[in-house]
Parts: structure tokens; C-alpha cells; sequence
């Protein structure tokens, strides 16, 4: 796989700077509840949580956004919110982080989607969701594409598919011809619903469970990983698919027939949540900074590396992902 040296990683990320890319997909609010537990419920064997604190973060494809505002990009956020306290404030919290939220859509009809966590003693004891899947209405997904083509020079678009009913195979189909015409790179993270909508993209950026779901069989070794990317190549006639591998990094398929494996960076792995935003974010960052797609690929492999080292969801920062690349290159 190429390697890449830090002076180019240096150049990649000055050129990227300033570039504007989209994020289309489920936005979420990650709210979180921390505190001690000393005792348990007289009323039913469960743990009693003493509050000590509460936490809100984008989460979903804003946490995608995220990462590409802490490469240096302008990052345009699409998606749907409710008509509700945790809408302002997950609009408030998108604003104050630097990221536009011109593509959020109001919809009055459902809430914004809430996940919180309840972590006592610093174990994480309860999750509860709020959502609704229904499908994005007619004049969401009109907002969503009109907003894109009001955006002049967007250097990428990101396609973050959680299957909340944001994105759509019709809402799919309308942005890549938009994009196509153009000339605009897509990226897509993909859930599988939606799976092989994503026709003639740019990179298509599975992880081995989604791609095995969307397949029909495991993917247990390098025969079945190989099988499987250049079955999804085919299918979708996409420019590049990377597969990431959870410890054994990714492999990257390219539409000519060469395939590269990328091995895995993370040297202390704590925390595995959001590798996959970072990794597409800064895929798109790169490419948008002028890099090829194998060296975005291997950028992309150090960058979810990083983050991986770290407990929690937390956003790449370029002065990490330097500081990686120059510490494997020693």
C-alpha cells in the first residue's frame, strides 16, 4: 500500500484548507448523564445513579462534520432535526463548533434524534433512544438538494447513512446526478438499506459488517474479503471501494483491478467509537487537498489509528495526524 511521508502529509492538509464539503445523513444530539453509583434501588434490582453532570455532542453525521471542521475544511451539515428543545440545541451546539447548519431541515413531524447515555462510576449502564425512521418528506429531501446547489465549488460530497429516513434512494440518485454533472467526488458511508443505491461514486467506504450483511456471506479471510470488494466494485461501478477491517485495517479496490491492503495504525486500541467518521472525513479532506485516493486511503487508516488510542468519540486534529505519520515513519 503507499506509504505516505509527512512533508506530503503536511502539503495534502495546507492545500485542503478552506475547502467546502457536504455531509448528508442522520444527524444525532449524544447526550450523556454522568455520575456515582453507591447503592441499589429498593424498588427494583437496578443501580441508582447520583447525577454529577450532563453532556451534549453531535453525533451521527455531525460528528462527521466535526472532523472535517478540525482538518481545516468548511463543513456544510444536511439532515433533519425536530421542531424541539434538543433541535435549538443541537443547532446551537453545530454553530458554536464552526459548522454550518444551512442544510438542517425542520421538520415538525419528528424529533430530532437523541441517543442518551447514562455512565455511573464511569461504566456505562443504560442507553435510551429517541427517533422516528420515517422517510424524509418530499420537501426535506427538495431542501437537502437545494441547499447543495446553492453551495459554489464544493470540494466533496459526504454520504453518511445511518437508515434514521434521512437519505433515500431517490434523494441518492438526484445528488449524484447533481454531483456527477458537477464534477464533484462522493463518498459514502453506507448502512444497508440503502446499500447498492450508491452507483458511480467516488469511494465507497463499507466496514466488514455492513459489507457481509449487504452480501450474504462472511467475510472471515483475505479470499472472502477479496470476493466480496470486487463483487461490491462491480455491482455499484464505483471508482474505488475501501473496506475497513476493524484490527486488520482496510483494503482499498480500485476500478482498473489493483488492489492495496492498508494495514491497521491504531498501536493502543481503547475505543473503536467514530473511527469510521474520521476515516471517511479525512478521506474526503485529503482528496479535496489533492491527494489520490490510495494516499487519502492510507491518511484516512492513520487518522481512525489516532482516535481509536483514545476513550470516547473525540475529532482528529492535524496536529495528531502529523504527529502520527511522522512517528511511523522514523
Amino acid at each position: 500500500m503507499h506509504s505516505i511521508s509527512e512533508k506530503r502529509a503536511k502539503e495534502i492538509i495546507e492545500n485542503s484548507k478552506g475547502k467546502q464539503i457536504a455531509v448528508i445523513g442522520d444527524v444525532m444530539l449524544d447526550r450523556f448523564f454522568w455520575g456515582n453509583v453507591s447503592r441499589i434501588s429498593p424498588e427494583a434490582p437496578v443501580p441508582v445513579v447520583d447525577i454529577e453532570s450532563e453532556t451534549y455532542h453531535l453525533g451521527g453525521a455531525a460528528n462527521v462534520a466535526n472532523n472535517l471542521k478540525s482538518l481545516g475544511i468548511v463543513a456544510i451539515l444536511c439532515g433533519v432535526i425536530g421542531n424541539d428543545n434538543s433541535g435549538k440545541n443541537f443547532v446551537e451546539i453545530a454553530n458554536n463548533s464552526g459548522i454550518s447548519t444551512l442544510g438542517l431541515y425542520e421538520d415538525p413531524k419528528r424529533p430530532t434524534t437523541v441517543k442518551t447515555r447514562i455512565i455511573g462510576n464511569s461504566q456505562h449502564i443504560a442507553r435510551l433512544d429517541r427517533e422516528t425512521r420515517e422517510q424524509l418528506p418530499p420537501e426535506g429531501e427538495k431542501f437537502i438538494l437545494d441547499t447543495l446547489k446553492s453551495r459554489r465549488e464544493l470540494a466533496g460530497i459526504i454520504f453518511e447513512d445511518y437508515n434514521k429516513g434521512t437519505i433515500s434512494a431517490t434523494l441518492i440518485s438526484r445528488i449524484i446526478e447533481f454531483a456527477k454533472k458537477k464534477n464533484i467526488p462522493m463518498f459514502v458511508d453506507p448502512k444497508f438499506d440503502n446499500f447498492f443505491s450508491y452507483k458511480n461514486v467516488t469511494v465507497f467506504k463499507p466496514n466488514r459488517k455492513e459489507a457481509q450483511q449487504a452480501l450474504g456471506f462472511t467475510l472471515k479471510n483475505e479470499e472472502d474479503i477479496l470476493k466480496g470488494g470486487k463483487i461490491i466494485l462491480d455491482r455499484l461501478g464505483c471508482e474505488f471501494v475501501l473496506m475497513t477491517l476493524g484490527k486488520d485495517g482496510m483494503m482499498l479496490f480500485e476500478s482498473e483491478g489493483q488492489v492495496y491492503s492498508v494495514p491497521t495504525r491504531a498501536r493502543r486500541v481503547a475505543d473503536v467509537s467514530g473511527a469510521g467518521d474520521t476515516a471517511i472525513a479525512t478521506l474526503a479532506a485529503s482528496v479535496a487537498g489533492g491527494a489520490t485516493i490510495p494516499e487519502a486511503s492510507s491518511l484516512a487508516n492513520y487518522a481512525a489509528g489516532v482516535v481509536c488510542e483514545e476513550p470516547g468519540i473525540i475529532s482528529i486534529t492535524i496536529q495528531n495526524l502529523i504527529k502520527s505519520i511522522a512517528g511511523n515513519n522514523k
